[in-house]
């Protein structure tokens, strides 16, 4: 089969790097264009060293874009200025990795690609709004008790996020001296993801109208991310397994662990773990995931996949860094 061509917007960044990655190693893919206005003319090696040896793909500056798909890589608000600036054919595949499109309000065509709640959708679109990272572990954690009208209560959530998850401009939150041996809140109760996040649980719990109430957290580590979540919940921590074990019984990334988990088991993959536990009639999920993967680039290949009608994990198989 001829492969497919591939093209990132904005390919200079971390979720673009890690994307990168990714399609060079795609068997159906092939990556033909690059932009960065800032890295314009240099070898895609000399921002991404780690891909010395795998490519001599360079840098463009201009949106002369002939490809199949193009992945959106560009900061918040941007990429809604982007699509109105440039003239993409009509059957090309957009899959859009910043907020601009995720909220119905704002979507237009574009459906949102959470491939655990949207798979049937995302098989016929051609303009996907990838989740939020954050969006991404919390929602893992709720969409099953949603689906089976079971939140009952105010939902609090506490989650930690490596230092990538700001991005690879420098800021005084991300310096090294600042963030090691350090962690700090931020945006707490109106994080951006919260919208997303309320909009996925309405999807599929339309009376749900309690407060979900969400800490962020920086962490001293570079990527990752481990959310708690807890809630009101009646049954048994045995019932609790077999709803979940139900309703991601045919999702390829999500995996259920009796045991406790840590973020070294997920880092370097496009899996989500989660840990169940019931204590006096609350139920807490913990979920992890990488930031970088699961919650951008892996979750947009994966997007893709589906969209294609190939094997969802495909190109997906990677194995976590445990040492």
């Amino acid at each position: 089969m001829n492969k497919l061509k591939a093209g990132i917007v904005g390919a200079a960044g971390y979720t673009g790097g890690e994307l990168i990655r990714i399609l060079l190693n795609h068997p159906n893919i092939e990556v033909t264009y690059a932009s960065s206005r800032s890295q314009a003319g240099k070898l895609v090696t000399t921002v991404h060293d780690d891909l010395i040896g795998q490519t001599n793909l360079s840098f463009s500056d201009d949106y002369n874009i002939d490809v199949d798909v193009v992945f959106i890589c560009l900061p918040h608000g941007h990429s809604r200025d982007f699509l109105q600036k440039v003239t993409l054919p009509s059957d090309t595949i957009i899959i859009d990795l910043s907020n601009d499109f995720r909220l119905h309000s704002d979507a237009g065509e574009f459906i949102y690609g959470l491939p655990e709640l949207n798979k049937n959708a995302i098989k016929e679109a051609n303009k996907i709004a990838n989740p939020g990272c954050f969006a991404t572990a919390i929602q893992l954690a709720l969409l099953p008790l949603a689906a089976n009208n079971l939140l009952t209560d105010e939902i609090h959530i506490s989650a930690i996020t490596g230092s990538t998850g700001a991005g690879v401009k420098p800021l005084s939150t991300t310096h090294f001296t600042w963030r090691n041996n350090n962690m700090s809140v931020y945006k707490a109760f109106q994080h951006q993801h919260l919208g997303e996040i309320k909009q996925s649980i309405t999807q599929l719990q339309a009376g749900f109208k309690e407060s979900v109430n969400f800490i962020p957290y920086r962490g001293d580590f570079t990527r990752g991310i481990i959310a708690t979540v807890y809630t009101d919940f009646k049954k048994s921590e045995e019932e609790a397994y077999a709803l979940y074990g139900r309703f991601y019984n045919n999702a390829p990334f999500v995996h259920l662990s009796k045991e406790n988990i840590h973020l070294k088991q997920v880092v370097n993959t496009n899996n989500n773990l989660l840990h169940l536990e019931v204590h006096d009639g609350k139920l807490m999920i913990i979920s992890i995931l990488d930031n970088l993967l699961k919650g951008a680039g892996g979750q947009a290949v994966q997007n893709l996949n589906i969209r294609m009608g190939w094997a969802e994990d495909l190109g997906l198989k990677l194995k976590a860094v445990m040492f």
